[in-house]
């Protein structure tokens, strides 16, 4: 279906553009989302900023998601009750996987904006961008991140998902975005030619790229 994540990111554009949103602002997940906000932004010659957000792990095999968090003013988590309950997972360990997890997430905003502040959405339309979505745990997590910095409008655009993740993620959001929505789906990167995983040195370089093509867009 996409050639890559910047033909991903071209094809949202293409859609984003012309829906004339006011105002609009491109927050995109690492890493992968980055190249795919890139494009959007450079159409809209709106700013781009990465909103991260962490996966916690549960004790003993870290790979089962108990949830995601993302950091703002106000940390907002989006925890799985039942795989919580399941395994018995105390509220001591949930706290520390949450600081852990939160200190990740600073790092990484760090490393990225390389300085910069991150760019105020109040008022704003923001657009969340990511790749792709599987289960949806992480973006549900950015949405109400998002959504609790006060934006006028806060928009989903992603190049594919199940059709059901995206219903189940139009409450989080006041326009969702997604070009394809398969019925038979196993993984994203199925659905892209080239894949390859994206660096940390390119979201640097990505965003970096961005701030020096429309400076005036971050004031």
């Amino acid at each position: 279906m996409f050639t890559d994540r910047k033909d991903a990111g071209r094809q949202l554009a293409a859609v984003l553009e012309k829906l004339r949103f006011e105002s609009p602002v491109v927050l995109a997940l690492p890493r992968g989302g980055v190249p795919v906000g890139f494009e959007i932004a450079s159409r809209l010659k709106a700013p781009l900023d990465v909103i991260v957000v962490r996966k916690l792990g549960a004790p003993g095999q870290h790979e089962l998601g108990l949830g995601a968090i993302v950091d703002g003013d106000h940390p907002q988590s989006v925890l799985n009750e039942e795989i919580i309950q399941e395994l018995e997972v105390s509220a001591e360990y949930l706290q520390a996987e949450i600081e852990s997890e939160l200190k990740e997430i600073r790092r990484r905003q760090d490393l990225y904006r390389k300085g910069r502040p991150p760019i105020n959405v109040a008022g704003q339309t923001a657009i969340v961008v990511d790749d792709g979505i599987a289960t949806g745990g992480s973006i549900r997590a950015a949405l109400r991140g998002v959504r609790r910095q006060g934006p006028r409008k806060l928009v989903l655009a992603v190049p594919v998902a199940p059709p059901e993740t995206i219903e189940s993620l139009r409450a989080d959001a006041d326009v969702a975005i997604c070009l394809e929505k398969p019925a038979f789906f196993f993984a994203i990167g199925e659905f892209y030619e080239d894949f390859d995983q994206t660096t940390d040195k390119e979201v640097v370089e990505l965003l970096d790229a961005a701030y020096r093509a429309n400076p005036e867009a971050y004031v």
